[in-house]
């Protein structure tokens, strides 16, 4: 018995009285919303090859921060086991239940939403105002559509936001590396021209 089992049930019965267009919604930014995320950081990417330096080598290194933030917060799902609330709970749920084994705590979804949000605002403030809501609303979507707890979604945010933290300020540490690329093949990969 989790401590937020009300919660979820709430929100899922919330999602069963919303219109269908709502739900439709919901449910297709909760599977294809984490689209948005690689958009926005082929953007930074691109804004950042202008300005090279520190911003260009967190930009080039935020892909690889989201796919550790995934394998970080992995680690807890195979620690933790916890299953899947519309498998434990009886409620109808939005989106058909995951198989049993398909592990609840922490959100993946979530981390990842973060982890991409958290990449973003360092290293281009201007456009966080588009990634930081949109990894609240993909946790948030998850609970909606019945395929996490409430405290899946807070921790997957948690875990993605520390791990990009940490691993996009250490990026900096990468411009001489960045620095060196320009004299490549891979030149137009951190150069604008």
């Amino acid at each position: 018995m989790h401590f937020d089992n009300g919660l979820y049930t709430w929100i899922t019965e919330r999602a069963q009285d919303a219109p269908g267009w709502v739900d439709t919604t919901i449910r297709l930014w909760s599977d294809y919303g984490l689209g948005l995320f690689a958009i926005l950081m082929l953007l930074v990417w691109w804004r950042a090859r202008r300005e090279g330096g520190a911003r260009l080598a967190m930009a080039l290194a935020a892909p690889l921060v989201v796919v550790a933030a995934y394998l970080a917060n992995d680690v807890f799902k195979m620690i933790v086991h916890e299953q899947r609330p519309c498998q434990t709970l009886h409620v109808v749920t939005v989106e058909a239940c995951p198989p049993l084994g398909d592990w609840s705590f922490p959100s993946n979804h979530a981390a990842i939403a973060a982890a991409a949000a958290v990449a973003v605002l360092l290293t281009d403030r201007a456009l966080a105002w588009i990634a930081v809501p949109a990894a609240l609303l993909m946790a948030a979507s998850r609970v909606w559509i019945g395929a996490h707890y409430p405290h899946d979604i807070a921790v997957g945010l948690v875990v993605g936001a520390v791990v990009a933290l940490v691993l996009t300020l250490l990026a900096r540490r990468a411009v001489p590396l960045v620095e060196r690329l320009g004299d490549t093949r891979l030149r137009p990969l951190v150069a604008a021209r």
